[in-house]
């Protein structure tokens, strides 16, 4: 009768786990935090998520849009008519450059 108990009760505390885990990452995900990951000595620790590298065109893009956004503004700070749409366009043609 011990053997199955302590067979049961570990197999409850798997369960229990898994269900925690898969919980927690998909709530993590969910937030756009750190994933979650089990250890077999700690027992639950968190992965700080990689986050992406900027490629040298999305830099030079930025850095053009930041210039031209000026150009397609209102005096209060506010976009003038299609201006962003026009600034964006802008500022690809900049970053573009001539290959």
């Amino acid at each position: 009768m011990s053997d199955w108990a302590d067979t049961m009760g570990d197999a409850v505390k798997a369960a229990f786990l898994a269900g925690v885990m898969a919980e927690a990452s998909k709530q993590a995900r969910h937030a756009g935090k750190a994933t979650v990951a089990i250890t077999a000595d700690v027992g639950v620790k968190t992965v700080k998520k990689v986050k992406r590298k900027a490629s040298a065109y999305s830099k030079r893009y930025g850095a053009a849009f930041r210039k031209v956004a000026g150009r397609f503004k209102l005096k209060n700070g506010s976009w003038k008519k299609n201006g962003f749409k026009n600034a964006q366009k802008a500022a690809h043609k900049l970053a573009k450059g001539d290959k």
